[in-house]
C-alpha cells in the first residue's frame, strides 16, 4: 500500500517515516510541509494512505482531507486532541496525537489495511438479514450465519463496514457502527468511542483511556468517557 506524509514540521516528517517503516512495509512515495503541494502530487499519482497533520498553513489537515476522493485512507497525525471529534466526521480511519507512540502507529497501519481489503474485495458483503432479542443471522456467500449476542466481546467500525468480533471468530459486515448499535441490546452493548461498541459482560478492566476485554485493548473517547464510567461502575469510583 502506498503512502505519503503531510506535516509542516521536518522533524516530525522524519519521525513519522521512521515509525511507519519500524511497524510496516507501506510503501512511502512523499513526504510535504504543506497541504497545496501534496494536493499537486495526488493529481498524477496513486496514493492509498495519508498520515496527515492538521494546524498546517495555507491549508488545514481538516480542509485537505474533505478535498480527497472517498477510497484515499486518512490517519491524522495532530499535538492536539481538540480535533478528534471533526475527523472522525470525516471518516478517518485513526487519530494520532504526538508524540506518537509506536505501537499505535502500528494499530492505525492495522486498520488501514484492513478497510484497504474490504475495499478491494471481490466477494460478496455480509449484511444482516435479521435480528431477534438473543441473536442476529449474517448473510454471507450464499450461507446464513447464527451469531449470538451473548458471544460478541465487541465491534469496530471501520467507515461504512463493521468487524464484529466474538470469542473465535471474526465477522465483516457492511453497516457503520451507529446502526449496527441500534440493532443489539442496549443493556450489554455500550459505545465508547467513535470507532467501537463493547459487550459490558467482558470487561476484565479499564483505565481513563481504554478498556481491556481479555488480550484486547479498545480506546476510551473523550466523549463517551463519562457515560461509561457512570454506566459501568454505577457511580460509586472515585475516577479523579
Amino acid at each position: 500500500m502506498k503512502c505519503i506524509i503531510v506535516d509542516d514540521e521536518p522533524l516530525a516528517r522524519q519521525e513519522m517515516q521512521a515509525l511507519i517503516n519500524d511497524v510496516s512495509d507501506l510503501e512511502i512515495i512523499g513526504s510535504f510541509s504543506n497541504a497545496p503541494a501534496a494536493l499537486k502530487f495526488l493529481k498524477i499519482n496513486s496514493v492509498d494512505l495519508i498520515f496527515l497533520d492538521i494546524e498546517m498553513p495555507m491549508v488545514t489537515g481538516l480542509e485537505f482531507a474533505a478535498q480527497l476522493p472517498e477510497d484515499t485512507l486518512v490517519i491524522f497525525t495532530t499535538a492536539y486532541p481538540k480535533y478528534a471529534l471533526e475527523s472522525y466526521e470525516l471518516d478517518a480511519i485513526d487519530y494520532l496525537l504526538k508524540p506518537i507512540d509506536k505501537s499505535r502507529v502500528q494499530k492505525a497501519i492495522n486498520k488501514a489495511l484492513t478497510y484497504k481489503k474490504l475495499l478491494s474485495a471481490e466477494t460478496e458483503k455480509n449484511t444482516i438479514e435479521s435480528n431477534t432479542g438473543d441473536f442476529m443471522i449474517i448473510k454471507s456467500e450464499r450461507k446464513f450465519f447464527k451469531i449470538n449476542f451473548a458471544d460478541i466481546k465487541f465491534i469496530e467500525g471501520l467507515k461504512d463496514y463493521v468487524v464484529i468480533y466474538t470469542g473465535n471468530q471474526k465477522l465483516i459486515t457492511a453497516m457503520n457502527l451507529k446502526t449496527i448499535h441500534q440493532k443489539i441490546p442496549n443493556s450489554t452493548f455500550l459505545r465508547v468511542s467513535k470507532s467501537y461498541v463493547i459487550n459490558l459482560n467482558f470487561i476484565d478492566s479499564f483505565d481513563h483511556h481504554n478498556v481491556y476485554l481479555g488480550e484486547n485493548e479498545v480506546p476510551l473517547g473523550e466523549v463517551y468517557k463519562k457515560d461509561f464510567f457512570k454506566i459501568y461502575s454505577g457511580g460509586s469510583l472515585n475516577l479523579e
